[in-house]
């Protein structure tokens, strides 16, 4: 690295901060999660308005695969996160409507994808058919837990029975999505490795569990303090997983991932929270670094009208699939059709987990940049547009009965876990 691109890649981190934190701020008061302001600086300043002036002399060419390894270090921890966070106890509570609700509301715009795919195929560049039709009915299917996660503690509908069931189903939904996402990559493959690699995750898989879980539990007494030779052994075991799935075809994000389902979890919050907190640093100045960039690679200004076309079918298709899938899927337990509905919009909410998982596609080639601009356009849209929408449901719910809010009974302003409001301050 030279000191020009050092002097510049600490003036782009201070300014992306600096501008991803203020426009995220903005973006919650207007009742929309933080990724959303960050997303919009990217896009702001893009090749959509400034015809590329902008981003070649703020972020040249020599940058940007710097810029690009900060925020993948953001996502590394934070999918570390997602996976630790996840609640197996969850689903036990919630049981069936939380598993049918996830079955809809992942198998219906994952079909609809795939058959918007054969639209699509001959209208963008990829480098595999099959993979490109798999991942565009992943990305329809993708529900973001950690901003689902936020909207719920702001409204206080931790307690509720429709809380914890959104909770529960967005929680599979979240692992089926990165487990589809390594499938999917398994079947693209990737340069200079070997179709048959990537069957090395399979044992990789067990060997995490059957091995590595153990050993962390003796390694990391879940009772005992987070100390920093400890934390520094998180650290290299989430490290050293990314790398392994890395080398064997997979995504680094699926080894961290993984590598954060195995961690040994304290019997208390506050220990919960201990880790929590000292990832959260991190991630507070890599993440928003990916998703500005992940917003600079957004060109808009070419948009035709077949574009036009093409992102009026995807939004329409990402939204019709999953608001339709849960609500069936929800319905078929006996839910009660305006309950079903909160949960359809609910589930509808796609934030960062999309904006990831688009990263990838992009990546691996499976997107061109035109149809990864309009997918990131559909997951704005689609987050932004279920605040709002939960509003209107929950008030025509209110009008219909007479009564209070039936969503905030029992539940505080933050929700009722303090894991579940860390990952929530974190989404939002």
């Amino acid at each position: 690295m030279t000191e020009h691109q050092a002097v510049l890649l600490l003036v782009d981190l201070a300014l992306i901060v600096a501008l991803a934190g203020a426009a995220g701020a903005v973006a919650r008061r207007l009742g929309q999660p933080a990724v959303l302001g960050e997303i919009a600086v990217g896009v702001l300043l893009g090749p959509t308005l400034f015809d590329g002036a902008v981003p070649d002399a703020l972020f040249p060419p020599d940058v940007r695969p710097l810029l690009s390894a900060v925020g993948n270090l953001g996502v590394l921890l934070f999918m570390f996160v997602v996976g630790y966070e996840f609640d197996r106890s969850r689903l036990r509570g919630s049981g069936r409507p939380a598993t049918a609700a996830a079955l809809g509301s992942a198998v219906v715009p994952f079909a609809l994808g795939v058959l918007l795919a054969l639209w699509l195929v001959g209208r963008h560049q990829t480098v595999h058919r099959v993979g490109f039709a798999l991942f565009l009915g992943l990305a329809l299917a993708v529900t973001a837990f950690p901003v689902l996660a936020r909207i719920i503690a702001d409204r206080g509908m931790g307690s509720s029975r429709i809380g914890a069931i959104a909770l529960s189903a967005a929680a599979v939904c979240d692992v089926a999505a990165w487990s589809a996402l390594a499938l999917v990559q398994a079947v693209v493959g990737r340069d200079g490795v070997p179709h048959w690699q990537v069957l090395l995750a399979v044992p990789y898989v067990v060997l995490m569990f059957v091995v590595v879980r153990p050993l962390l539990a003796k390694a990391l007494v879940p009772s005992a303090p987070l100390t920093p030779g400890r934390f520094g052994v998180v650290l290299v075991g989430l490290l050293a997983s990314a790398a392994a799935t890395q080398l064997i075809g997979l995504h680094f994000l699926f080894g961290a991932f993984l590598f954060g389902l195995v961690m040994p979890r304290p019997p208390d919050a506050a220990g919960r929270e201990d880790l929590l907190h000292r990832t959260q640093v991190g991630t507070a100045l890599c993440l928003p670094v990916y998703f500005v960039v992940a917003g600079l690679n957004v060109d808009l200004s070419g948009l035709r009208w077949g574009g036009a076309l093409d992102l009026a079918l995807i939004v329409v298709t990402a939204v019709v699939g999953k608001m339709a899938g849960t609500f069936l899927g929800a319905r078929s337990q006996g839910m009660p059709g305006h309950d079903a509905a909160v949960l359809a919009a609910l589930m509808n909410t796609r934030g960062l987990t999309e904006l990831i998982v688009l990263g990838v596609g992009l990546q691996i080639g499976l997107l061109d940049d035109r149809l990864y601009s309009l997918l990131v356009v559909m997951a704005v849209v689609t987050t932004a547009m279920s605040g709002p929408l939960l509003s209107w449901l929950t008030a025509r719910g209110r009008r219909g009965a007479g009564v209070a809010d039936p969503h905030r009974a029992g539940a505080g302003p933050g929700g009722s876990d303090p894991a579940e409001r860390c990952r929530a301050d974190r989404a939002g």
